[in-house]
Formats: C-alpha cells, structure tokens, sequence
C-alpha cells in the first residue's frame, strides 16, 4: 500500500530514513532547513555534507517548507535530536488526528527528563506516537546493506502497521508495544558507548571492553525495567544490538567520543555526543530512585572533569565483591 511518508530533518538519519521508505514504495517528502542541502538532494540524489557521495534513492523529494512536507501525510518521522525535538515541535502546523508520528532520535531531554515519544505526544496528544530504534547506521542503510530494528507503540496495531509500512527487503522490523522500553535502550546504550569508547581510548583490551560492556548492559537493563520497560525489550534489537553496533564501530559518535575522553584528547572539535546529555539525567534519575549505576555515574565525573577517565577504571575495579546480578 502506497502512503505518503513525511521525515523532517535531512541530515544523514533522516536522509537514511527517507532512502527507506522510498525503498518501500512511498511518497517519500524529506524536510531540511538548508536550502543547499535540499536542492542537492533533488537535484543530484546525494547528501555530501552528511553522506559523502553515497547514491540516495531517486524517488526522493525534499522541501524546506514544512507544511507542504507534513500535508496529507500518513506517517511522520521524526530525525530531530532529543534535545531540541520540544523546540522544534512548536513550528509544525495542525497535524491531524489519523497521521501517525514516530521518533527516531535516541536520547533523554535532559531538562525534563523525559523521553522523545512522551514530548512528542505532549505537543500532539490526539496522534499516534511511536518510535524507531535499533542496531543501523546512517551510512549502511542508505548503501541498502541488510538491518533490522523495533519499531514500537503502545497499540499493537498501529506497531504492526509501521512494520508493514517500513520494512522491505533489506530492510526489516520487529514490532513491539513496548514504547518506552525501545526508547531507554536506544537512550541509555550511548552512555556505555562513551565508557567503552574510553576503555578504547586507554588501550585497556578487548577483555575489559567487554566486561564493561556486560556490568553496564546489567545496570541501563536495571533502570529501565524501573522505568516501566519489560528486560525483554533491552535484550532485543533497540537495547542489545544497537548496544553492540555502538560499541564496536568508530561510525558511533558516542564510541569515538569516549575513546578521546580515554585518551586525554581536547573535546573542543568534536561534536557533543547524546550519550553525554544522557548520562547526566540517567544518573539523575537513578539517584532519585535509589538505584547503583556505578558506570553510568563514573562516566558523568569524567564529563564534568571530576575525575580522570584511569581514575573512574580503579574506582570501578575497587568496588566492594558482590555476586552476579
């Protein structure tokens, strides 16, 4: 069934997402705020400030005008970072009540502590809300190779027909009704990318990497399960893949983030990671709820400078014994 899909953010996620659902056979209208960019991507098929010289689909059209982009749109997507998605949300017209709207940026907003599908759902509380998540690099969607993800939503329905909808035949998801379990574990992984990109960094070996990576899982796992989220749901693709693919590909911000925190290197060039909002309001919320996330905490003294990222190593290292959990 051919729909009219709207993505608004024409950066190299949304431009990977706007390759999918033309792949899909879509109407396909991508949103960006760069006149350049866009009139590349329509004129050329390529994004070169964010894809290099990557081919993107042809059926693609992209717009800087918003209202024509979401006009009798079925499903919207949201490529827009955690932090600004509030902000950003309060230039969109009058959606109405049947288009569904799904995010697709990982992250909590650090000023309220919620997650991307909640603000979403505050500014448009009538509209279906979901989101999307799991293992996928911009780079490798748009080069058509094969990946999978969650797509979720608190109705079933409505999850089932995003699945229908997206996937193709590289291209596949896994519908789940647990919207807030896919967000944390899309949120709550860059943190541990950040810990074992500094691992990384320090040359510490792959044996400890993939101790941290294992205790840290243990502890994101603990705290969205007291959330709300199901264990199940971080264990799958939107928690332990995309933990996985994070952690071991220098194409991951976060990780490469945190290899230059473990090496000591200026911060100064590079762009900030989502992992570093994250941390802090993590960390802020799982004191509050009387929850240990000694990785999680360590990681926001190396980020505010507290700390050495060899200093946050033997400070974990000499934690009292305990048994596994």
């Amino acid at each position: 069934m051919r729909e009219k899909i709207s993505i608004v953010g024409a950066g190299a996620w949304g431009t990977a997402l706007a390759c999918i659902s033309a792949r899909a056979g879509h109407e396909t209208l991508l949103w960006g705020r760069s006149q350049e960019v866009v009139d590349e991507i329509n004129a050329k098929k390529t994004n070169q400030k964010y894809l290099g010289n990557l081919e993107l689909h042809q059926d693609i059209k992209a717009t800087t005008n918003l209202s024509d982009a979401l006009d009798k749109s079925s499903l919207i997507l949201l490529s827009i970072p955690t932090q600004t998605i509030s902000s950003r949300l309060q230039d969109f017209p009058t959606i109405p009540a049947e288009t569904i709207i799904v995010t697709t940026c990982k992250g909590i907003d650090r000023r309220t502590g919620k997650l991307p599908a909640e603000l979403t759902a505050e500014t448009f509380p009538s509209n279906n809300v979901g989101a999307l998540s799991g293992p996928s690099f911009a780079v490798d969607v748009v080069a058509n190779l094969p990946t999978a993800v969650t797509v979720a939503s608190k109705s079933e329905g409505v999850a089932d027909i995003l699945a229908s909808l997206l996937s193709h035949d590289l291209f596949r998801c896994y519908a789940s009704t647990d919207l807030k379990g896919v967000e944390l574990g899309g949120a709550l992984k860059n943190v541990l990318a950040l810990a074992v990109g500094a691992t990384r960094g320090m040359e510490l070996g792959a044996s400890a990497e993939a101790a941290l990576i294992a205790r840290g899982f243990a502890e994101i796992t603990r705290l969205a399960v007291n959330l709300g989220a199901k264990a199940e749901t971080l264990s799958g693709l939107s928690g332990l893949g995309d933990l996985v693919l994070t952690c071991s590909s220098t194409k991951s911000r976060n990780f490469t983030y945190g290899i230059a925190m473990g090496r000591g290197d200026s911060l100064d060039g590079l762009k900030l990671a989502e992992g570093a909002f994250t941390a802090s309001v993590a960390n802020k919320i799982a004191r509050e709820r009387g929850l240990e996330m000694p990785v999680t905490e360590a990681i926001v003294e190396v980020l505010d400078n507290r700390i050495t990222a060899h200093e946050a190593v033997r400070r974990l290292l000499s934690r009292p014994l305990k048994r596994e959990q």
